[in-house]
């Protein structure tokens, strides 16, 4: 059955997630699983291991394939993910409603608005930002050094396997983009929250050419994470390369015990983003309401599923300016939440930890409910728990140089304000190990092409070889 065969789910009861291996569809309910939050029932075909690996003897589909015409491959499937009527994103979005924590509406959105990623400018972009000579990508580069030795580099078609997380579907489509951009071999382990995305985007491509090699170079599939009776044969240098890592801190050490000579890791582990807010946001009032609207935005990223979004917001002021901030933020935060629709509450264990500190002297303040629409906590040091579902830690300093010392390699992104002061933080901030600097409320948007977690992913992918031809 190929990809673009079977337009409906499966008639049977509960939710069932296909496969894709190399390039074709596998559907079936062999396996029965449940999704990491909501606990919720899924089924699965069995996984032929032998069709999830490309043979190393067998040259990669993409290797040959010019970039441009990769590219506008790409880009006429964003197009069609963006369709309203993609029947494959529909489907994807029904099930995943599902499995996953966040409500239908903002799922959907989220995946039309990951199809912008497919764009041509913006893909050439990523690729001229990765690569000094982005033609080693489509041949073999002739080089001569100052002796006159003579080479040839290629940035070879790599073997991935992509463990994807399952915060966000629009990783999948961006995951997708990066594996054909640097022409590889792809296996996509899913995650238990959203085992759908990543073979409807496959199936939408699919219909535009089932035998396209950006097709055929793709498998999708699902295991539970640390099943050794699959991760001991597959992640194997034998058959891949790299192993690009999204996930929680289980997840990451779960794969680096497989790593070894010729298989090596390219991880986007855990992060956590923070804010810096300086004394000038009290200036005036309409100052401090324009520091909080742009903070809860920053909180507020994927409903702070992200980890762009911040978790810990350092605030240089005395206790009655910081309770004026965290009053401003929490109104902010509030609306946000009841915009979305998402309106979770707390789990148990975390909601004790919030009401707890609500009963606690002056040292803490809080404001807000745990039933999901917005928590705002006044502290000063950071809460010893990890906020989420719309829990922002407002902790306050005497100056944002003591709130350099909270910052480590695990903080991604440093959302500042007043703008002004940023140039004066970045080299401390970098020295503590952050990634990113941005302007308060700038936390989502990234200026395309940039480093991610401090690296040039894409140039990390691909498998570098010189041919060396001796000196003339």
């Amino acid at each position: 059955m190929t990809l673009a065969d079977a337009h409906s789910p499966s008639a049977a009861p509960g939710v069932s997630a296909p496969f894709v291996l190399r390039g074709r569809l596998r559907e079936g309910r062999d396996v029965t699983h449940r999704s990491r939050d909501l606990g919720v029932v899924f089924t699965t075909p069995s996984i032929d291991l032998d069709g999830a690996v490309h043979p190393r003897g067998e040259v990669p589909p993409l290797l040959d394939v010019p970039l441009a015409e990769i590219i506008d491959f790409l880009v006429e499937t964003g197009e069609r993910i963006r369709d309203p009527h993609n029947p494959f994103v529909r489907d994807c979005v029904d099930r995943m409603a599902a499995t996953h924590v966040l409500p239908r509406t903002v799922l959907e959105s989220q995946l039309r608005g990951a199809a912008g990623y497919l764009d041509g400018r913006l893909l050439r972009t990523v690729v001229e930002e990765n690569f000094p000579d982005p033609r080693a990508l489509d041949q073999w580069v002739p080089k001569e050094d100052f002796t006159g030795r003579r080479s040839f580099v290629r940035a070879f078609a790599p073997r991935l396997i992509h463990v994807l997380p399952g915060n966000s579907p629009g990783v999948a489509v961006k995951s997708i983009a990066q594996g054909a951009l640097v022409k590889a071999v792809n296996l996509f382990k899913m995650s238990s929250s959203d085992p759908f995305t990543t073979v409807a985007i496959l199936r939408t491509m699919a219909e535009i050419d089932p035998d396209h090699p950006v097709v055929t170079s793709m498998s999708a599939v699902y295991w539970r994470g640390g099943d050794e009776a699959v991760e001991r044969v597959l992640y194997r240098p034998q058959y891949f390369d790299k192993i690009v890592a999204w996930g929680g801190g289980d997840a990451i050490t779960n794969v680096i015990k497989y790593l070894g000579p010729g298989f090596q890791l390219v991880s986007f582990d855990p992060k956590t983003s923070i804010s810096m807010v300086g004394r000038e946001a009290f200036t005036s009032g309409a100052t401090l309401e324009r520091a909080a609207e742009l903070a809860a935005g920053d909180v507020m990223v994927l409903n702070q599923e992200a980890c762009v979004a911040s978790r810990f917001l350092y605030i240089e002021a005395d206790r009655a300016d910081a309770d004026r901030f965290c009053e401003r933020l929490y109104a902010h935060i509030a609306a946000r939440a009841a915009a979305s629709g998402d309106a979770r509450p707390l789990d148990m264990e975390l909601r004790e930890q919030v009401e707890t500190l609500s009963l606690l002297d002056d040292d803490f303040r809080v404001w807000g409910r745990t039933d999901g629409t917005g928590v705002v906590i006044r502290s000063d040091e950071p809460v010893d728990f990890h906020p989420i579902n719309k829990i922002a830690d407002v902790v306050r300093v005497d100056s944002l140089d003591d709130a350099v010392r909270g910052v480590n390699v695990a903080t991604q992104t440093v959302g500042f304000y007043p703008f002004e002061r940023m140039a004066d933080y970045r080299d401390r901030l970098a020295s503590c190990g952050a990634q990113r600097i941005v302007r308060l409320g700038e936390a989502g948007p990234s200026t395309i092409g940039n480093p991610h977690d401090a690296m040039y992913p894409l140039h990390r992918f691909v498998h570098w070889m010189a041919h060396e031809d001796g000196a003339r």
